[in-house]
């Protein structure tokens, strides 16, 4: 906790203001040092320099999208169908189309499970997916009221940032188009928790009344502070005789010092702003990817990594229309009309720009250096039909937290393949079954990252991840 004893005319919101962007994905020097080798991966490739996870937020019908069941009982296998792709013997969902003539670049990972450690809820399933962790026994005491915790497992991003020397002029790991979670429910998995503050993500806000304009709050000079009362209070700064006065125990002087330096960097550079300038992008290239804040915010994906942030998530933003429509928090939770949503809302707006983001980063060279994932808190009850809205007239799928898919490019990864299978019905994993902790050994593996040992914010050793393993055939 910062703690901004009274300092003349410098007030805590103004010491923020020099200091807030410091406390946000920007990269300590405890981090440099325990980055991992540049070593290659299985099949010799050097490491993914970036990651792009793509999280569609609510939890996705693998039933109706990446694992289909044609042949299962009607009240299972949904009103879509299977469609061949331009990978021989991988099928997606029908209405898929662009995705489908990208699958040579995909791995989809059909046998992922959480082998009775769920909760059932959003809050447990963000926290395992994103961390590669377990929660502990909070989360099923408190379900989406557990908030999230100092001492919780870092996020991938945040450990990947932590694992990586820092960025010039942008910082490590960038959430857009939202923090996940309404102010009293955000979910936890998404910080970098007991790896320190500053390792949390910058978070990027876009709106989908306004899909081209984004803003990251923590990178700008708010009110009356321009560059040269910025530098005013810089020099003040740094007149403070005994700046660790100003800081607890749980960040060192020397860590405080240069991340005040990182955050006028960042507030500084004029390559900060133009990063996040999607005006910059030739028409031709935005109509690729849409218009839709999905759109943009895939876009804006390839931008960061093309400058060289090591990690950048996409949290799908949901829409009052489809909180009604669903019967859900507006995203992918179908508890009701889950086929209509899917086909005439979600599977539309992701399949395009995701089909181009694939494109863009092949045709310029970055998709061997950057993984991208797109995963999810859960999959669908395969048994169609949710009492939250109507039964089986509602035509909706409940939580499912027992199996669901996640796809993988890029980074290393060999394309055109599925990985796993699922029983006759896609409740439960059958052949190869794995957890969200191989996953996260996965993306680590992808980066070049095999030391897994880390200090946390008050110094202590402590390893990132004892379970899990990477997955072997992905590579």
């Amino acid at each position: 906790m910062l703690r901004i004893p009274h300092v003349g005319s410098l007030d805590r919101r103004s010491f923020l203001v020099a200091g807030g962007a410091g406390f946000c994905g920007v990269n300590l020097a405890r981090g440099v040092e325990t980055a991992s080798s540049n070593g290659t991966t299985r099949r010799g490739k050097l490491p993914a320099k970036s990651c792009i996870m793509i999280w569609l937020s609510g939890g996705v019908s693998h039933l109706d999208t990446t694992d289909m069941k044609p042949d299962a009982p009607l009240e299972y296998r949904g009103e879509f169908n299977p469609v061949a792709t331009s990978a021989p013997g991988l099928e997606l969902c029908e209405h898929l189309p662009f995705t489908a003539k990208q699958a040579h670049h995909l791995a989809v990972v059909r046998s992922l499970g959480d082998f009775g450690r769920g909760t059932g809820d959003h809050h447990h399933g963000y926290y395992y997916n994103l961390t590669g962790h377990a929660g502990d026994p909070t989360f099923r005491q408190l379900l989406n009221a557990r908030t999230p915790y100092p001492t919780d497992w870092p996020s991938m991003a945040s450990t990947i940032a932590y694992k990586r020397p820092p960025h010039p002029f942008l910082p490590s790991v960038i959430s857009l188009p939202q923090k996940e979670g309404a102010p009293e429910y955000t979910r936890p998995g998404q910080f970098g928790a007991r790896l320190g503050l500053e390792f949390d993500p910058v978070f990027v806000d876009g709106s989908r009344e306004a899909p081209l304009k984004f803003t990251a709050p923590a990178l700008q000079l708010h009110g009356d502070i321009g560059l040269g009362r910025l530098q005013s209070r810089r020099d003040l700064l740094s007149s403070l005789d005994g700046t660790t006065r100003l800081v607890d125990h749980s960040l060192a002087a020397g860590g405080y010092s240069k991340q005040q330096e990182k955050a006028f960097s960042l507030l500084t550079a004029p390559q900060t702003k133009a990063a996040f300038d999607l005006s910059a992008e030739p028409e031709s290239i935005r109509n690729q990817y849409g218009d839709t804040i999905t759109a943009t915010s895939f876009l804006m994906a390839r931008r960061l990594v093309e400058a060289g942030v090591p990690f950048v998530t996409v949290f799908w933003k949901g829409s009052d229309l489809l909180s009604k429509l669903c019967k859900s928090g507006g995203g992918w939770d179908t508890h009701g009309n889950n086929f209509g949503c899917l086909r005439d809302h979600l599977l539309p707006e992701f399949d395009r720009p995701f089909a181009a983001l694939l494109a863009d980063l092949s045709e310029r060279g970055l998709l061997d250096t950057t993984l991208v994932l797109v995963s999810s808190e859960m999959g669908r009850k395969p048994k169609i039909g949710d009492p939250r809205s109507g039964g089986v007239s509602g035509a909706g799928r409940d939580h499912w937290t027992a199996c669901q898919s996640i796809l993988l490019a890029g980074g290393g990864i060999q394309g055109g393949q599925a990985y796993g299978t699922t029983d006759k019905v896609a409740e439960y994993p059958a052949d190869n079954p794995v957890g969200a902790e191989d996953i996260a050994h996965t993306v680590y593996r992808a980066m070049g990252i095999d030391d897994l040992n880390a200090i946390d914010a008050l110094g202590r050793p402590f390893r990132l991840m004892e379970e899990g393993r990477p997955i072997a055939a992905l590579f």
